[in-house]
């Protein structure tokens, strides 16, 4: 580098061209504290894309696991990663969750979406088309979490049934990716999807200020989110807050969505951040000041909470790849503090140094299944009693009781636009869509688009 900073390849992987989607070679280069990915198209030119900022070590994030191949696979192995997907036999992980669109439609118009919903006027999937999403599900993986998706669902009238048929297929936990705004709007809502089966509900909440809200989504949507979760609530549905991070319009309320958060515990389970992904038409590359990495969004947690929410306290995930994302549990207190109860010396792999044999790609998807589903969903018997320690109640006990009701999770996900694309990432991917034509494909790859807005595998065909 001309400023004398040092240049490390730390590992040789594959990606795409942006613009064609030619597969290349690329490498994970180190510069001072940062990674990039780079790469470099014979024909378009070479791109360098920010993964990792800040001072928190890469190398001390990973998690080694054995690959294990899905169940049933519905592709073969012909050109390769990512043009297969299927998903193929090259694939190491098994569906943990999975997404089914139910539709294309939807009642907002947003500045970021995975799915450009809206501008297509493809008709929604019948039931019937429906019942077979989660049959392939079933034959590829065996029962998973399912998050029905879109566009917006709750502008279909079926979507209890579609919630019913899950049920009667078998899976235990559905959850709702939504906006709100009906579940805000219509009294008694909420209270029909969760007789209906529903387990959780996955709400859009980029920040606490309409000002975010209208950067975002186009809307003054503050008052709207404040009902959906009041309404959830009621109804005894757990609900995830998912705030899309973009640097210089939300980074600045990360603090503020956790504490709002806990404020609404034990209803709100826990916050999922999403830092950007450049999905569509992008002709010119993204600028490395535009995105956020994982390690920012832990920086600026601890920051902005005072040391409260730590950075120490997160893990790199069990299931999928460990550069995909960050997980921490904790206790909601009275005072709504959150008490921190797992931690990165109690959960870090150091399966090399210790000699401890690296588990397989199917006991991750397991666990995570299993937490997800209990974390995620209301708890079971939330008669919420009294907070404050009680008369002949020791600490440990009212720690007992109080987790019974109050656990809160936060993670965070970085998906992968076509710039910071990287293969070895996404065949451990665990987060799937079911496409319209019953294949399943990792999140990433479905939702991939070149530079000029060309899709590598979605089609709104049902």
């Amino acid at each position: 580098m001309a400023d004398g900073t040092r240049t490390d390849i730390l590992a040789r992987t594959e990606s795409v061209c942006p613009t064609c989607l030619r597969r290349l070679p690329a490498m994970r280069e180190k510069q001072g504290e940062d990674v990039y990915l780079v790469k470099k198209c014979p024909e378009h030119g070479e791109f360098r894309t920010i993964i990792w900022r800040g001072p928190l070590p890469f190398s001390s994030w990973q998690r080694p696991k054995k690959a294990s191949p899905p169940r049933q696979t519905f592709t073969d192995t012909e050109k390769g990663c990512p043009f297969d997907c299927g998903l193929c036999p090259d694939h190491g992980q098994h569906t943990c969750t999975a997404l089914i669109e139910v539709t294309s439609r939807c009642n907002l118009r947003c500045q970021v979406c995975f799915a450009a919903a809206g501008d297509h006027g493809a008709a929604d999937p019948p039931l019937e088309r429906i019942a077979f999403y989660y049959d392939r599900l079933l034959a590829a993986s065996g029962p998973c979490n399912i998050q029905l998706s879109g566009g917006e669902p709750t502008v279909r009238e079926d979507l209890a049934e579609i919630i019913r048929l899950g049920r009667d297929k078998g899976f235990s936990f559905l959850q709702l990716n939504t906006n709100g705004i009906r579940l805000a709007e219509e009294e008694g809502y909420a209270r029909s999807l969760k007789a209906a089966g529903l387990s959780s509900v996955f709400l859009q909440f980029d920040g606490i200020s309409d000002e975010v809200h209208q950067a975002l989504r186009g809307r003054a949507l503050a008052a709207v989110k404040e009902r959906a979760l009041v309404n959830c609530g009621f109804a005894g549905l757990g609900v995830v807050l998912v705030p899309t991070i973009m640097p210089g319009v939300n980074s600045g309320e990360i603090g503020s969505i956790i504490n709002y958060a806990a404020r609404f515990s034990p209803t709100v389970r826990g916050v999922h951040f999403q830092p950007v992904s450049y999905f569509g038409r992008y002709p010119h590359q993204p600028h490395n000041s535009a995105r956020i990495t994982l390690p920012e969004i832990l920086l600026l947690l601890e920051e902005q909470t005072r040391g409260k929410v730590a950075a120490s306290l997160f893990a790199p995930p069990a299931c999928e790849h460990a550069l995909c994302s960050f997980h921490a549990n904790f206790l909601v207190q009275d005072n709504y503090r959150l008490q921190g109860i797992t931690s990165w010396q109690q959960t870090c792999c150091a399966a090399a140094e210790a000699n401890v044999e690296i588990p397989s790609a199917v006991e991750g998807r397991e666990k995570n299944i299993s937490f997800t589903a209990r974390q995620w969903a209301a708890p079971k018997a939330c008669v919420c009693p009294p907070t404050m320690v009680q008369e002949n109640e020791d600490e440990l006990d009212y720690f007992l009781r109080r987790a019974k009701t109050h656990t809160f999770s936060i993670s965070g996900m970085a998906f992968q636009d076509a710039w910071n694309l990287d293969l070895e990432r996404l065949q451990g991917c665990c987060i799937h869509v079911v496409s319209p034509e019953g294949k399943v494909i990792p999140f990433c790859a479905y939702n991939l688009t070149s530079s000029e807005g060309r899709a590598l595998h979605r089609t709104w065909d049902v």
